[in-house]
Order: C-alpha cells, then structure tokens, then sequence
C-alpha cells in the first residue's frame, strides 16, 4: 500500500538555500461571498479574511491566503501534535459556516504539501521555473500568488524577504522536490 503522509522525507541545504517539508500542518479551503460569511470568519477565527487580491493575514495562530474573491486558504502556524485529522477550526467553522449554509469549508491537508524554502536565493531559483515575475513580489511581505513551478500549479505566500512558503499538490510534491533540488544545486 502507499503510504501518502510523507511525500518529502528530506531536508535540502544548499549555499543559500534551505528545503524542508513541514508538516502536519492544518489547511483548509473555505468559500463564501456574503458579509455574514466575512463576519462569521472574523468571529470564528479571530481572523480578518484579506480581501485585497495576492494578499494574506495572519494570527498568532493561523494565517489566510487570498486565492479568488471567494475563496481563501487557512492554514496554522504550528504543527498539529494530533495523529487524527479532526481539527478544532475546521470543527468550528462546519458549526458557524457550513451548518448556517453561510458558504463552504473543505479540509485539504492531505491534499496539499506545504514546503518552506529560506535563504537569500530564493527566488532565483523560482525565476528558472517559472513565467511569473516576481520584482515586486520578492519585496512584499504576506504576499500571495498562484502560479507554476516546472510546470506544477503552485501557491507561494512569502512570509519575508528570505522565507516562504510553498503549497503544492501531493501528487505532484517529489517532483517538484527533486526538480528544485537539482535546480538549488545549480544556482
């Protein structure tokens, strides 16, 4: 049988570089358009939803990604010491989102990995995969975009100048591990 809970077994270090799979981590996909559903997040959370495209928002304990008008990625800050995956605020926005039919939340851990790459060649070693530009990017703090990575649809948050974090979908997670290993060792 395979086993889906680790994707990446390894930690990657090159001159300026640092690679790593962090996990378990929490993530959520929740849609919704009504002020109720804004509201009811804020509450919930005790977490403003950002609504600026390619922005996010973070607490102390989760941040949120900005991936359409109505749709945002939840993700924690720490690492679940729980083995199950019943998270308590994928349970408390079901209760205060989903069951008032205020919009939706769908629970993507196992589907997404989530790696975080520091170091100041960063985004060098994006720029030889990918068609987006990131100048403006690479200065923004808490931005977020969408784009692809050796043609592998990817999420980028950039949490600062040398650290982000990079969301890709389990199926495709070695891959895109194995071509920025090879990549890294090139810069």
């Amino acid at each position: 049988m395979l086993n889906y809970t680790n994707a990446i077994t390894e930690e990657k270090s090159y001159s300026g570089l640092q690679m790593k799979e962090v996990k378990p981590i929490m993530k959520l996909i929740i849609r919704g358009k009504k002020r109720e559903f804004l509201s009811a997040i804020g509450k919930s959370l005790n977490l403003l939803l950002p609504t600026e495209s390619n922005t996010s928002s973070s607490s102390e304990k989760l941040s949120a990604l900005w991936l359409s008008p109505d749709e945002w990625m939840i993700y924690s800050n720490e690492i679940s010491n729980s083995d199950n995956n019943d998270y308590e605020t994928e349970i408390l926005l079901d209760k205060n989102i989903s069951k008032k039919n205020l919009g939706a939340v769908t629970d993507v851990t196992d589907q997404f990995v989530m790696i975080n790459i520091k170091g100041d060649k960063i985004f060098d070693l994006f720029e030889t995969g990918s068609p987006f530009n990131f100048n403006d990017f690479r200065n923004k703090n808490g931005s977020v975009t969408q784009t692809i990575l050796a043609k592998i649809d990817v999420i980028i948050h950039n949490q600062n100048k040398n650290e982000v974090n990079l969301f890709v979908r389990r199926s495709f997670s070695q891959h895109l591990f194995s071509w920025m290993n090879d990549s890294a060792s090139r810069l």
